[in-house]
């Protein structure tokens, strides 16, 4: 390994790819995927919602007992599906019809133009100039 770099070990591996999978299975429930079986945007918040509360059930039941790297994504990760989840919800149900794949993807994409001087109001996306809760911390949900 060059750099101090590790190696993962293959639970770390593991817990990686799950979250992954619950990352694209929401991005996906929130139409910034084309769903791979119909070659559609399908659109449903609900279930969205339901793969991030998965999440951070994973993330409230783990806690402790996670490698850094582990706990790095899966905060980036929770991040990253707060944000496109609550520009979703601020949107009409008839913009994911004519959304193709990765159009309003809240992210690290905004994030870097923000940060190198980008004037947030030419940045063409549909959100009215910045990204929904761009600044602002994402909603604390009731429990």
């Amino acid at each position: 390994m060059e750099n101090g770099e590790r190696s993962m070990s293959k639970e770390e591996i593991l817990f990686l790819s799950l979250i992954s999978m619950f990352q694209a299975a929401a991005m996906q429930q929130m139409g910034k995927l084309v769903n791979p079986i119909t070659n559609e945007v399908e659109r449903d918040l609900e279930q969205a919602r339901a793969s991030i509360d998965i999440l951070e059930m994973l993330q409230a039941k783990t806690k402790g007992n996670l490698t850094q790297t582990e706990r790095d994504f899966l905060d980036k990760v929770l991040f990253e599906l707060h944000m496109n989840f609550v520009d979703e919800s601020g949107r009409g149900a008839e913009s994911a019809a004519g959304q193709g794949e990765g159009e309003g993807v809240v992210g690290e994409e905004k994030r870097e133009g923000k940060a190198q001087g980008e004037d947030p109001g030419k940045r063409g996306d549909r959100s009215g100039g910045t990204a929904a809760g761009e600044g602002e911390a994402a909603p604390e949900r009731e429990t």
